[in-house]
């Protein structure tokens, strides 16, 4: 019998048959780890709505960080969680803030050895929770909020961040943040912008790692779900304005948005698996309704066959170590 000749089944007929002919490979360098750091703390507090990721004391970031760089892993985003807020959020622009300081300490402990990158925005140091300062209305202050955004990179990138990630998604906030940088000395320093960023119902377990103060909602400045040429229009206008790498967040509900805008830019490209993407698999996995490890490598696969070249992702570190042992 000659039917069927073709039988693509024939490379698939053994584990290192597959690895010969697999398509899409992550490697641990392209990996990214989003890490949180409380002022004041002086060990690790378990985040309730992201297991197995906490809150780290600055002493805890430092041999995260450690672990991280043994791990292989290509960089760290740092976030910090200060203690008191106010309606500027002027902790984020203050060189001793908890940001600048993790940011310090970090590089203090791991050198050029990763990546080390600060998230640039105010919605963690400010008391209602938006990433910009508000007007006399109680709209957010495009403006007047890059004004603090300048002053922001310049003290991230003092502080000794090798790339600063605004994601505010101010309009025109990349082109401020290179000119101040820049003018301060910091060329060196690169800009991973947020270019596409949704205002998504994924980001709930975010707001309880960073203690949210957000009153409204932030849909007059993130994207709509809806719209993928307002996508493709962000993205360009930050390469235009310098961005050196762009990132679209979150990653799982966009891949095809992620595909688009990869065709789009000759820059590298980002994707963002955030804090509700890993609660839902981690729920379901405690759950058994899924195989966790099997599960957290394919949706870390789909991202990247989708086209990011980088990813973040709280599971940077165990991904890593499922790679090495994989291949």
């Amino acid at each position: 019998m000659s039917f069927p000749t073709v039988r693509p089944r024939r490379l698939r007929v053994s584990p290192a048959v597959r690895r010969l002919v697999e398509e899409t490979k992550l490697a641990p360098s392209e990996l990214v780890l989003p890490m949180f750091v409380k002022e004041g703390l002086t060990e690790p507090r378990p985040i309730a709505s992201m297991p197995g990721v906490v809150q780290h004391s600055r002493e805890s970031l430092r041999k995260a960080a450690a672990e991280a760089v043994r791990a292989g892993v290509g960089g760290i985003m740092l976030f910090g969680v200060p203690i008191n807020k106010d309606p500027e959020g002027s902790g984020g622009l203050d060189p001793e803030g908890i940001l600048n300081v993790a940011i310090r300490d970090v590089v203090s402990e791991v050198g050029d050895a990763t990546v080390v990158m600060g998230d640039l925005c105010l919605d963690e140091f400010t008391s209602h929770g938006h990433c910009g300062v508000l007007d006399d209305q109680g709209r957010v202050d495009n403006d007047a909020t890059l004004e603090s955004y300048a002053t922001m990179a310049v003290a991230q990138a003092s502080a000794g961040a090798h790339m600063v990630g605004p994601s505010g998604m101010m309009d025109g906030q990349v082109g401020v943040i290179r000119e101040a940088l820049d003018a301060a000395g910091h060329q060196d320093v690169g800009i991973l912008a947020y270019a596409v960023k949704y205002a998504s119902a994924f980001y709930g377990p975010f707001r309880e790692a960073v203690e949210s103060s957000l009153e409204g909602d932030r849909r007059t400045y993130q994207q709509d779900p809806a719209n993928s040429r307002d996508a493709l229009r962000e993205a360009a206008l930050d390469v235009e304005e310098g961005a050196d790498i762009v990132m679209v967040k979150p990653a799982l509900t966009n891949l095809d948005i992620i595909a688009a805008v990869r065709a789009a830019v000759n820059i590298p490209v980002a994707a963002y698996q955030i804090s509700g993407e890993l609660a839902m698999v981690e729920a379901a996995a405690a759950n058994r309704w899924v195989d966790r490890e099997r599960a957290l490598l394919e949706t870390l696969t789909s991202i990247r066959r989708a086209g990011a070249q980088i990813i973040l992702t709280y599971w940077a570190v165990e991904a890593a170590g499922l790679l090495r042992s994989r291949y």
